[in-house]
């Protein structure tokens, strides 16, 4: 696996919604109604983690939930963390 680019990485964030570069690993969050529906999101995201074999950085606090990705074979953000921040999207 590959890091990406600087250019490949512009480009690749622009495709993605609401993702953004914070502290060099493609970071966003996502807010909820109650705990239990951001467990649920975590447990779906850890599923479809789990099937890629790449895991993400999950934060919780109540309803509230973070993910930072990045390639830690790569040293830096990879095509494998863009594929999964749109898989994450879809949830």
């Amino acid at each position: 696996m590959k890091k990406l680019t600087p250019s490949e990485l512009e480009t690749a964030i622009a495709q993605l919604s609401g993702w953004k570069l914070v502290n060099d690993k493609l970071n966003k969050s996502f807010k909820f109604k109650n705990f239990v529906e951001a467990f649920g999101f975590m447990t779906k995201v850890a599923i479809v983690a789990e099937k890629m074999d790449h895991h993400p950085e999950l934060f919780n606090v109540y309803s509230s939930v973070v993910i930072d990705l990045t390639t830690h074979d790569a040293n830096g953000i990879s095509n494998l963390d863009i594929d999964l921040a749109k898989k994450i999207d879809t949830l």
